[in-house]
């Protein structure tokens, strides 16, 4: 695998440290799944913004946020996904509302 595709993973790490919160205790998992899953994750998570920098785009903005990768997730046919980050989402914006509001 070439340098520049490396750097386009997330650290396999990360990714193990997410597959260990649903296999059970005793899991054992190799080398090689570690690496599959690291890909693959990776290029999910492109497939995605890719989405929805394509949105940005069309509409002339720079900057993706929340609301535009829920949109991609949604458009790409993955609904289930985009249902709970929009939940998500509007907790962490209430949270961080509440946040803001008491440092006032």
């Amino acid at each position: 695998m070439a340098e520049e595709e490396k750097d386009r993973l997330l650290p396999v790490a990360n990714v193990w440290r997410m597959m260990k919160k649903i296999l059970p205790p005793n899991a054992k998992i190799s080398k090689e799944a570690k690496q599959t899953m690291q890909e693959c994750a990776s290029e999910f998570i492109c497939f995605v913004t890719d989405e929805a920098s394509d949105r940005c785009h069309k509409e002339n903005r720079k900057t993706v946020n929340g609301d535009d990768i829920c949109w991609a997730l949604s458009s790409l046919g993955f609904d289930n996904y985009s249902d709970t980050m929009l939940t998500y989402l509007h907790r962490f914006r209430e949270i961080e509302t509440q946040r803001a509001n008491q440092q006032s």
